[in-house]
């Protein structure tokens, strides 16, 4: 026996329908075949529709039908096995014989993150595959794995931003039992997983909502339409349906934290923010369970508001993304000053991001034209803000994957000067001002042994939708200069393929001496008091034309991105700690220290 349950305010009849026929691969809606068994469902005061059906239990397949209309799947589906467009089915989490009883959690504060997509880490791009490679980032140094999207999407293959039943997980990866059998695995391993989930829009295909309820308002626009309502009527359960899920990944899939896409366009002028209720209801629930829970949010608002508590009428998130400091270390390291990099470029602006986290005003951002409220934006205080509550990193998804041809830093087109820099000493010197930082650090997966392969945007929507979305992409870089047949087509099975990481690169020249180079920092980090101190106001930068030298505590991180040695200033009898040019970096000299261009050197100071 099982009760069916699903929301549907306006509707006139609700109908549970189990299907005698299966779907031809997700597409297709075959769930009005005349052969379904339909159940009548009962309506409630508060919208929702209830119908026991005896012979149901996990693994039945079934959809909703409303006032007669197709079946769709469960808006809290917990499986989707044929696709978005198919069945749901019961899936019992409860079942699965979880081994990480002694797991106590982790707070993410200070922790190394390692972001990675589970379609792209290997060739199988599985659960069951990605928890062969766990050992890797165990020895690396990684402390939370945070998993892209795995909330099921339209076909095979996709970044998983296009997720439309966020209850479900996506089963080609392994479905909702190989994401527990990953979760246990990662535990099992002494690593916290942090999962990526996106609550501010649904993808374009297989989107069924609003056949159910005022899911969307037309009061909030998005870039990618009407947005979530938050505030409108029927909001109540609406936030309910995003609260209930996150909370769902912490208790029935033991998951950490939760890293929560672009909340800058969750638009609520309810009163009280979704992400305050949020925030709130995790910290209840991380008392129940006895481990720590944390939400990391994804903002372009600049906002240190974000990351303070609710009691004191901030918004509860245990940390928050900081793209200004990335956009600085990136334009200062490749040379890149176009489109959003323009307000970037120069050393000093990386020394303010490395003091005061932000270097845009809050209120020049397009993102705050959107957000509620005409408060201005303090800044980041050094007083009541930690370093630790901001998450860094020189790679990540969006700003590989969002570049025309996916390319990464170490071989991304530098210096349009037509100078020829070392772009691998360049990529070593960004991941040491990274992984010193008073920040949060976070990896994007093969970043670590500056993987060859790209990292493209690719899709596996239907031949009509993709060829919008391919053309649409096209003409978006070709108005940034770029050549349309450069930019790879998202639905070209390929695109994916080149995207895999490379495994058997680990070993082999330069790979294999960047990933000592990143496990030297990250073991240095944990070594050192003074690479862990989070207090913005201890950290100090002094800067030349092109070097810097970040002073933290009685260590000096020595940077130069010039053409030519530098020296810069810092003792002489300083002790060489880690240097990316071996013996010949961070050399003894009258007036400090002389490093190599495009290189990076950690030294201790005297006492």
């Amino acid at each position: 026996m099982h009760v069916f349950r699903v929301w549907a305010p306006s509707a006139h009849t609700v109908n549970v329908v189990l299907p005698d026929v299966e779907s031809d691969g997700g597409r297709q809606e075959v769930l009005t075949a005349a052969g379904a068994t339909r159940y009548p469902m009962q309506r409630r005061p508060d919208g929702w529709w209830v119908a026991e059906v005896a012979t149901a239990g996990p693994g039945t397949r079934y959809a909703f039908s409303v006032d007669a209309g197709p079946g769709r799947p469960d808006p809290r589906s917990p499986r989707q096995p044929l696709g978005v467009h198919g069945p749901s089915e019961v899936f019992d989490t409860t079942t699965y014989a979880w081994t990480d009883h002694g797991w106590p959690g982790r707070r993410i504060d200070g922790a190394v993150f390692y972001e990675l997509h589970i379609g792209t880490f290997t060739p199988a791009g599985t659960f069951a595959a990605a928890i062969e490679h766990l050992d890797h980032l165990v020895d690396l140094g990684v402390d939370v794995v945070e998993v892209m999207p795995v909330a099921a999407f339209d076909g095979v293959r996709g970044w998983g931003y296009d997720g439309v039943d966020l209850y479900a997980v996506h089963e080609p990866y392994g479905g909702p039992g190989g994401f527990q059998q990953f979760v246990d695995a990662c535990h099992h391993a002494g690593l916290a997983v942090c999962l990526d989930v996106v609550y501010n829009h649904l993808g374009p295909s297989g989107n069924y909502l609003s056949e159910f309820g005022p899911y969307f308002s037309d009061q909030h626009e998005t870039p990618w339409g009407a947005g979530v309502n938050l505030d409108d009527a029927g909001r109540a359960q609406v936030r309910r349906w995003i609260c209930d899920n996150a909370l769902r990944w912490f208790e029935e899939f033991h998951v950490d934290a939760l890293r929560l896409d672009a909340v800058d366009r969750l638009l609520d002028e309810s009163g009280r923010h979704l992400l305050a209720q949020l925030s709130d209801e995790t910290s209840a629930l991380a008392l129940r369970l006895g481990r720590p829970l944390s939400l990391v949010a994804e903002s372009a608002l600049n906002d240190p508001r974000m990351v303070e508590p609710t009691i004191a009428g901030g918004l509860g998130m245990t940390a928050q993304w900081s793209d200004d400091f990335h956009h600085a270390v990136h334009a200062w390291v490749t040379g890149e000053k176009h489109g959003y990099y323009s307000d970037f470029g120069d050393v000093e602006t990386v020394a303010r991001t490395l003091t005061v986290v932000f270097h845009r005003s809050p209120d020049s951002l397009p993102a705050a034209q959107d957000w509620p409220g005409d408060d201005p934006v303090p800044p980041v205080d050094p007083d009541r803000h930690r370093g630790h509550q901001f998450l860094a990193c020189l790679q990540n998804h969006d700003q590989i994957g969002n570049r025309a041809t996916g390319d990464r830093v170490a071989a991304a087109p530098a210096d349009p000067a037509g100078a020829t820099p070392d772009l691998l000493g360049r990529a070593a010197a960004g991941a040491a001002m990274v992984l010193t930082s008073p920040f949060t650090p976070l990896l994007f997966m093969g970043e670590e042994w500056a993987a060859s392969t790209p990292w493209q945007y690719f899709t596996d929507f239907d031949p009509e939708l993709g060829a919008l979305v391919r053309d649409g992409r096209r003409r978006e870089f070709a108005e940034h200069g770029w050549d349309r047949a450069e930019v790879p087509d998202p639905q070209d099975p390929t695109t994916r393929d080149r995207s895999v990481l490379r495994w058997d690169e680990l070993g082999e020249g330069d790979h294999a001496r960047m990933l000592a180079w990143y496990r030297a920092l990250i073991a240095l980090r944990r070594a050192e008091p003074d690479l862990r101190d989070d207090d913005l106001a201890a950290i100090s930068v002094t800067t030349g034309p092109d070097w810097l030298v970040i002073h933290r505590g009685g260590l000096d991180v020595l940077v130069n991105l010039g053409a030519q040695p530098a020296v810069l200033p810092a003792s002489p009898d300083a002790q060489v700690l880690l240097a990316w040019s071996g013996g010949t970096a961070a050399e003894p000299v009258a007036g400090g220290l002389r490093v190599p261009p495009d290189s990076a050197a950690v030294v201790r100071r005297p006492a």
